[in-house]
C-alpha cells in the first residue's frame, strides 16, 4: 500500500462550522497536533438550502465562498498569530457527516464539536457529531462548546 502523495502522514481531521464548539475542537486538533507533529485538516462543508412548498429565490450567493470565509476566520480567530502546528483547510460542497467521514477515511484522528444548549442538553451530541461517532474508521475526539470564561 502506498500513501497518497497530496496528503501528509499524519493527519487530524477536524469539523469547523464557525461555532463556538466547533472552535474549540480546532484549538484542541491544533495543540494535539504540535504533540503528535501532525498536520490538522480543518473541513468546512457546505450544501444548499432545502426548501419546502414554495422555493425562495436564492440570488447572487456564493455558499462555497461564504464557507470558506467560515473556516478561514475561524483558523484566524484560534490561531490568533500564534505559533501553531500546520492547518490546511478544505471546503466540500455535501452533507457535513458524510463530508468528515470521507476526509476522515484515512486521518489519525477525527475532531468534532458537540452543540451544547445550556443545562442537561449540553452533554447531548449533534447530529453530525453523532454520526461520525458511530460511522468514522478513525478514533474520534468531541470536544464540548467551553462555558462562559474558558478558553479554547
Amino acid at each position: 500500500m502506498t500513501a497518497d502523495p497530496s496528503r501528509p502522514v499524519h493527519r487530524i481531521v477536524v469539523g469547523v462550522d464557525g461555532s463556538a464548539s466547533s472552535k474549540a475542537a480546532l484549538a484542541w486538533a491544533i495543540g494535539q497536533a504540535q504533540l503528535t507533529g501532525a498536520v490538522v485538516e480543518a473541513v468546512t462543508a457546505w450544501e444548499f438550502p432545502n426548501s419546502y412548498g414554495y422555493p425562495a429565490p436564492i440570488l447572487n450567493v456564493d455558499f462555497a465562498e461564504l464557507a470558506t470565509e467560515t473556516v478561514t476566520h475561524a483558523i484566524a480567530e484560534v490561531t490568533a498569530g500564534a505559533d501553531t502546528a500546520e492547518v490546511w483547510y478544505r471546503v466540500v460542497e455535501g452533507n457535513p457527516a458524510r463530508v468528515l467521514l470521507d476526509e476522515s477515511a484515512d486521518a489519525d484522528l477525527l475532531v468534532v464539536g458537540s452543540r451544547g444548549h445550556g443545562g442537561f442538553v449540553e452533554a447531548l451530541l449533534g447530529s453530525t457529531g453523532q454520526h461520525c461517532v458511530h460511522h468514522a474508521t478513525c478514533p474520534v475526539v468531541v470536544i464540548r462548546e467551553p462555558t462562559t470564561g474558558q478558553q479554547h
